[in-house]
């Protein structure tokens, strides 16, 4: 029953994805006018693909995930996920599982590009989904579009996740991983010296911990850190917040319900650990690529931790994609300008 049940949703996820691919596949004058006028924001346009995403969630009235019960959000989130990231060739992907703390194993899988020989970069990929959603399952798609398309074998690692384990258990999972791999990178065919980290939202925020954690603890620094609009700071609410906070994808209450699951009372929202934005010292970290997307409520925090990191001697490049919203990570499957802007990391991945 299990494995019909998996096959329906497998089947219902690849007909919607192909029905998505079929809009942004029309002339984009039809894209324009199926969309509606152009949104401009903070000298910003938004891009059409999208608007046209936004508008079809709307018409189809799917339900945010922030109002349903957490098991169905969740599940919500990821059926999304794997619906706009769509089916993507790699050449294997592997379930294994690897030490996390005090004795658990942290559930993990390992993607491995075609025509891969002797041992090779390595990204260790955090998923994001606010601390409280995303799987392994929700970022699978773009997993496979890193690996394959950039040439470096990926390890996403499933870490706990709040309400049930609220901070910092997901940083030591995702910490504990990060210390295995600097250990056993050669069992995984990956080359110890060009080992990256990187995530999306949360999944970045945690990456950021990860490295100030390995540097006050004086474990060697990745070779390069990959930072898609990270989330660095609980402390305070920079002027995106409120400026997209409605309407496009990530609202505020997301993230408010996903703060209050994930930091608990009495917490110093100010931790470097937590809000890297707040740290009184952000140098000796790995070199890091951080891209911003423009209608995104995380934006001037993504974009302000950049500053800061160069401010205080550190090796950032930054790049903003004015038009896209939060999100656009897991839109490869069918959104051309989402594919081109992960296209962009995918480049730097082979840079560094």
């Amino acid at each position: 029953m299990v494995d019909v049940f998996s096959t329906v949703s497998s089947l219902r996820d690849r007909v919607e994805s192909a029905t998505l691919r079929t809009f942004y596949r029309l002339p984009r004058p039809v894209r324009r006018r199926l969309a509606g006028r152009p949104v401009r924001v903070d000298g910003q346009t938004l891009d059409v693909d999208m608007q046209l995403l936004l508008r079809l969630q709307k018409l189809a009235g799917v339900p945010r995930v922030e109002t349903l019960p957490l098991p169905a959000g969740r599940a919500l989130l990821r059926h999304q996920a794997q619906v706009c990231a769509g089916e993507q060739p790699v050449g294997e992907a592997r379930d294994l599982r690897i030490p996390g703390p005090e004795g658990m194993e942290l559930p993990a899988r390992l993607y491995v590009p075609r025509g891969t020989v002797g041992p090779s970069p390595l990204l260790l990929f955090v998923h994001g989904g606010g601390w409280v959603y995303g799987d392994l399952e929700s970022h699978d798609g773009v997993c496979r579009y890193l690996a394959e398309q950039a040439g470096v074998r990926v390890l996403a690692v499933e870490y706990r996740k709040a309400p049930e384990h609220r901070y910092p258990a997901g940083l030591d999972d995702c910490f504990s991983a990060y210390s295995w791999l600097r250990e056993h990178a050669t069992e995984l065919g990956a080359d110890p010296a060009r080992i990256a980290i990187g995530g999306d939202s949360a999944g970045a925020n945690l990456s950021i911990g990860v490295c100030l954690r390995a540097r006050d603890e004086g474990l060697p620094q990745p070779a390069a850190q990959l930072l898609v609009y990270p989330a660095t700071d609980f402390s305070q609410r920079l002027p995106s917040r409120a400026m997209f906070g409605e309407g496009f994808y990530l609202s505020r209450e997301f993230m408010d319900r996903c703060e209050a699951a994930y930091v608990a009372p009495g917490t110093d929202t100010a931790d470097a650990h937590l809000s890297p934005l707040q740290a009184k010292d952000l140098s000796g970290l790995a070199p890091a690529y951080v891209v911003t997307a423009g209608f995104d409520p995380l934006r001037d925090e993504g974009e302000a931790f950049a500053r800061r990191v160069a401010d205080d001697g550190g090796t950032v490049e930054l790049h903003r994609h004015a038009g896209l919203i939060h999100g656009f990570f897991n839109m490869v499957g069918v959104s051309g300008s989402a594919r081109a802007a992960v296209h962009e990391m995918v480049l730097r991945l082979r840079d560094v």
